[in-house]
């Protein structure tokens, strides 16, 4: 395996958790998932997105700073892949579509402390999917704070990891999960295996699944 530690992006319904399972027991890679289920200011931040933004996106902000420093500095004789389904400049990202300028500023100032401390992926792979599926995704997960999503919201976060992907010249296995089933269609998760062995340089490389 070329890669040590892959990361998993995507807007809010993409998949990134349903391949991150699968690739880690593929790989018998070491999982870091996003704990959002501990945030209690995410089911309030849906109903009052303007009074919850700040709160969010700081509580956010500190637990993956702490799961990614408490596990990659942990070594695992057992496993020497990594893989998680978020990347901590995911922080960054929300941030600046939650909070208004001035909080934001503020936000980027702590941000810019953080990140550094991090280790950053070898490999970031990035489900990209329309909004009409991942809504389809969000119903069918039925966690009952995200129905209420707005199609705006979603698209807004689109385009800001768009964006980021453009300007970054980060190493990126970009896929479109249109029709992606990883948990259904094994050719599916076997394109992205193999993908994982190949050697990319810098900026984006298109994986066409089967």
């Amino acid at each position: 395996m070329k890669y040590n530690f892959i990361t998993i992006e995507g807007n809010i319904g993409a998949g990134k958790t349903t391949l991150a399972h699968l690739l880690s027991k593929r790989l018998n890679a070491r999982l870091i998932l996003e704990q959002f289920a501990d945030n209690p200011f995410l089911p309030k931040f849906y109903e009052n997105q303007q009074q919850y933004a700040f709160p969010l996106e700081l509580f956010f902000m500190a637990e993956r700073y702490k799961q990614l420093k408490d596990l990659l500095q942990t070594k695992d004789l057992f496993q020497n892949i990594t893989i998680s389904d978020y990347l901590f400049t995911k922080c960054l990202l929300f941030a600046k579509v939650n909070l208004p300028e001035p909080e934001f500023q503020l936000y980027q100032k702590l941000f810019d402390i953080i990140n550094p401390q991090l280790i950053q992926p070898d490999l970031l792979i990035f489900l990209h999917a329309p909004v009409s599926k991942l809504k389809e995704n969000i119903k069918k997960r039925n966690r009952p704070y995200e129905q209420g999503i707005e199609p705006e919201y979603l698209a807004s976060l689109q385009d800001t990891y768009s964006q980021y992907i453009r300007q970054h010249n980060i190493k990126t296995l970009f896929i479109d999960a249109t029709s992606a089933d990883f948990l259904g269609n094994e050719a599916h998760l076997e394109a992205v295996v193999e993908a994982l062995d190949r050697d990319y340089g810098e900026g984006q490389h298109i994986l066409q699944l089967p």
